[in-house]
């Protein structure tokens, strides 16, 4: 489903943040990057979701080849991903329910769909009595499952996280992590960039580490 191959990421000024990375992600797996801050981990995701392409080498995603891609063509791949941040990129004037709308209607899809949808979502994450609270409302650990209803609402194929459970108590992540298992249990890729080993350790994934841009295992 997802292959890197050969691939490296400089950025402007010579930063380089990936270095021959080849590797591959299957269907329905689910997989931890780690390493320490500044391996890579969030660079990785980010070619892998073509949020950025590569200075060299190839990702292939369903058989596309990311760096290839016309920029009209990209808004039809990023459609197979649900997108996970550690700042969650909520919009604190909208509701909760608004913040899950908000990738359907972007999309045009109906709105008595995209209502039952939305509720779909937020019921599966434990937040559908809250579906007219806004953000600010909603602790720490709420708003995460929130950005999360919001990543799922179109049943993407492949969730991918970065530092999901970063600003999170031990209870909150594991809250966060069974959601994941959940997801992973009905056939949906799950990537996770995260330093935190606890998280890992708990939902026993494939773990590939990252050291200063390399693959270290």
């Amino acid at each position: 489903m997802i292959s890197f191959s050969q691939v490296s990421k400089r950025y402007p000024g010579g930063q380089e943040a990936l270095r021959g990375i080849s590797l591959t992600i299957e269907a329905g797996e689910m997989v931890f990057i780690t390493g320490h801050s500044g391996a890579g981990k969030s660079t990785l995701i980010k070619l892998a979701a073509a949020i950025e392409r590569p200075t060299s080498g190839s990702v292939i995603v369903n058989g596309q080849n990311v760096g290839a891609l016309r920029a009209r063509a990209v808004p039809y791949l990023r459609r197979n991903f649900g997108l996970v941040f550690q700042d969650q990129k909520l919009l604190f004037d909208r509701s909760a329910f608004d913040n899950v709308m908000l990738p359907l209607a972007i999309t045009g899809f109906e709105r008595r769909e995209s209502a039952r949808r939305v509720r779909a979502a937020l019921d599966k994450v434990g937040l559908l009595a809250k579906e007219k609270s806004f953000p600010v409302m909603l602790s720490g650990g709420e708003q995460q499952r929130l950005a999360i209803a919001r990543a799922i609402v179109h049943r993407p194929a492949i969730l991918i996280a970065d530092e999901p459970t970063g600003n999170l108590d031990a209870a909150h992540a594991a809250e966060i992590g069974e959601l994941f298992r959940s997801f992973n249990q009905v056939g949906v890729t799950v990537i996770v960039a995260t330093h935190d080993e606890a998280f890992a350790a708990r939902l026993r994934p494939r773990l590939i580490a990252l050291r200063a841009g390399r693959l270290a295992a």
